[in-house]
């Protein structure tokens, strides 16, 4: 049976969907077979982030509304065989889709897979709970931003009354130089204070921000760590001052600045 996990944010913004694509590609090139779900019926746009949106014919309603069966509505990506796309409903974006109705659909699909990356709406309305009503554990994604911080405090909080297995946390887009200048929170710091364990880190890319569809250099690095952490249960957590201690390092911390 898969593992079913939530990735869900406070806010948007704080990159959610590209960690659940990098994340499912990860998994999928460690042989573990992967479907990332868009749960979010307003902005999807998994399918895109993973270069698959020309070969949607089937989404996630068609399969609720039975118009397909659950594993039609999967699309196998072209360059990793392992990893498979359930886009949400893009015909109809304003349409009701019920939290059971969603899971009943995973929880079909589950005996043949190993993970369930369900890429969930930002904020704690109706679609946070859809998405978080089919999954066993989850993912809270911020940033080192003191609003993002907030508002993945108010998401925990929620998350709490769920009883899910885990819930463990993601620091994304962090830069390394802010962290040694004492700019920004320490990552220990942030855990410390929305009170989750760090599963990971992931350095700011700028490739990702330009909209690289998949993260390359350090973040792929981070990426890989963060498939390893879940899968075998580590703590390796990818180092993002390394590049900027001692001489060197502080004339790139320079640079940085002057960017």
């Amino acid at each position: 049976m898969a593992r079913k996990i939530v990735i869900t944010s406070g806010k948007g913004g704080v990159g959610k969907t590209t960690l659940a694509a990098n994340l499912g590609i990860r998994l999928a090139l460690a042989g573990e077979r992967v479907i990332v779900c868009d749960t979010d019926f307003g902005l999807n746009n998994i399918d895109v982030v993973c270069g698959v949106e020309g070969l949607i014919q089937y989404d996630l309603v068609d399969a609720i509304e039975g118009r397909c069966r659950p594993k039609q509505a999967l699309v196998r990506h072209p360059q990793y065989a392992n990893l498979f796309i359930l886009a949400s409903n893009k015909s109809e974006p304003d349409k009701y889709v019920s939290p059971q109705a969603v899971r009943l659909i995973l929880d079909n699909l589950s005996p043949r897979f190993d993970y369930i990356l369900i890429d969930c709406p930002a904020g704690i309305e109706g679609g946070f709970h859809r998405a978080v009503a089919s999954a066993e554990e989850a993912i809270v994604v911020t940033t080192p931003h003191i609003s993002s911080l907030r508002d993945a405090d108010k998401v925990i909080s929620v998350l709490k009354s769920y009883k899910l297995k885990s819930v463990e946390l993601v620091i994304n887009m962090v830069r390394g130089d802010m962290i040694i200048d004492g700019e920004i929170l320490t990552p220990k710091e942030i855990s410390d204070i929305l009170k989750i364990p760090l599963i990971g880190i992931v350095p700011q890319d700028d490739g990702v921000f330009l909209g690289e569809r998949v993260a390359g250099g350090d973040a792929q690095k981070a990426f890989k760590l963060l498939a390893g952490n879940i899968a075998r249960g580590q703590r390796r957590i990818f180092n993002v001052t390394y590049k900027y201690h001692g001489f060197f390092g502080s004339i790139r911390r320079s640079l940085k600045k002057s960017l």
